[in-house]
């Protein structure tokens, strides 16, 4: 793939506002696995049934046009020996109360509940508890969906949360838990109104220790509407150990009209000071809806960047990898990715990627890009337009 700026790479002086984080107003230029049948066969007297499971209507985990080799770190846990099991075959044993119960107790996490697919619709936010582990892994092993309802963020972490135990006197920088989620769907978390640590996260919320995602699948996730530096329908990163990466891998964010992320800023991710490895995705209709950006102009509510991704804080990095965002929409800066790096020592390197269709009303740097940092983005065979 060739590079292709379309409508040219703009930056520049301030204007309408804005500080010197989003230095420059720029006028606005302007999808999925085939899914699986999967047929099962169970035997029973004195005749044998076939049962044909319907497919997966939503988009498939992961970029469908790459096949990234993907470093160590960014690997599968093995998860052969679970410590606990959720469900004993069948799909009535796999409650809301037996998810919340298991993740509590951390360790390996695995489910039986049975052959087909099958939605948890939680009651309550499953939460991590700092003194378990310190490697916890969650495995939906393809099949399992868990569910907000539409009314509660679905997954819980944070060392700093006096509630789940601290563990050390330096809870912003603590290498555990190391949280594994794999082979998941999250749909229709809401973390609108939860105000401490900022907001967001309404599939996942992390602070401290380390998270990494793979293989797993992000549908109509929500946050507040408002609200300057807030954000992430899907994932919200704080205070990742000794600055490493989150690392978000052959995963899937919206992929189809109507199923994206919607928040104040970052429809997929959002996150302050943390640096991201993202391989082998998917981002699709996510979309940014807050108005006045960030710090947010006077008579606002602020918010509206970084419709996929939106990423602020120092020295942080993002790396893109054999991922396609696509069909995102910005109402403020950075309908794809707003990066702003306040120290300039951020860097950003995209390769082997497609960032197309990516609108942003307000500002950009690059086509669907809002970019302040230590030099302009690297971008490897790739395609931005």
């Amino acid at each position: 793939m060739t590079l292709a700026l379309i409508g040219g790479a703009c930056s520049g002086g301030g204007g309408d506002g804005l500080s010197g984080k989003e230095a420059g107003r720029h006028e606005a230029t302007t999808t999925s696995r085939r899914p699986a049948t999967t047929t099962t066969t169970s035997t029973t007297r004195p005749a044998t049934t076939t049962t044909t499971i319907p497919p997966d209507p939503l988009p498939a985990a992961g970029n469908p046009d790459r096949d990234v080799a993907l470093p160590a770190e960014a690997q599968p846990a093995d998860t052969s020996h679970p410590d606990h099991v959720i469900g004993t075959g069948t799909p009535a044993s796999c409650t809301s109360d037996a998810v919340v119960s298991a993740i509590a107790q951390g360790g390996i996490i695995t489910f039986n509940c049975g052959p087909a697919p099958l939605t948890i619709t939680l009651t309550q936010t499953a939460k991590i508890r700092n003194n378990t582990g310190p490697e916890i892994v969650i495995d939906g092993g393809g099949k399992v969906t868990l569910s907000g309802g539409g009314q509660r963020r679905i997954l819980y972490m944070n060392t700093c949360d006096q509630a789940l135990v601290w563990t050390t006197d330096h809870c912003q920088d603590q290498d555990h838990p190391r949280l594994t989620v794999q082979n998941l769907t999250f749909v229709d978390g809401n973390a609108v109104g939860t105000e401490p640590e900022g907001g967001g996260g309404g599939a996942i919320f992390a602070r401290g220790g380390r998270l990494r995602v793979i293989g797993s699948r992000f549908f109509r996730n929500r946050c507040d509407a408002t609200g300057p530096d807030l954000g992430g329908a899907a994932i919200r990163a704080l205070s990742q150990s000794q600055n490493q990466p989150v690392y978000v891998v052959r995963s899937t964010f919206g992929g189809a009209p109507d199923q994206g992320g919607i928040c104040s800023n970052g429809g997929a991710l959002s996150s302050i000071g943390v640096s991201w490895e993202v391989l082998d995705c998917l981002m699709t209709h996510n979309q940014a809806v807050g108005s006045g950006a960030n710090p947010a102009r006077g008579g606002t509510p602020g918010g509206g960047s970084g419709a996929a991704i939106y990423l602020d804080g120092n020295r942080f990095t993002l790396h893109i990898v054999g991922s396609r965002i696509e069909d995102n929409h910005a109402n403020e800066g950075g309908g794809a990715v707003f990066f702003v790096s306040n120290d300039r020592t951020g860097t950003m390197h995209v390769e082997d990627s497609i960032l197309r269709r990516n609108p942003s009303d307000g500002f950009e740097t690059f086509p669907g890009i809002f970019f302040l940092g230590a030099q302009d983005p690297a971008f490897v065979r790739s395609t931005v337009q």
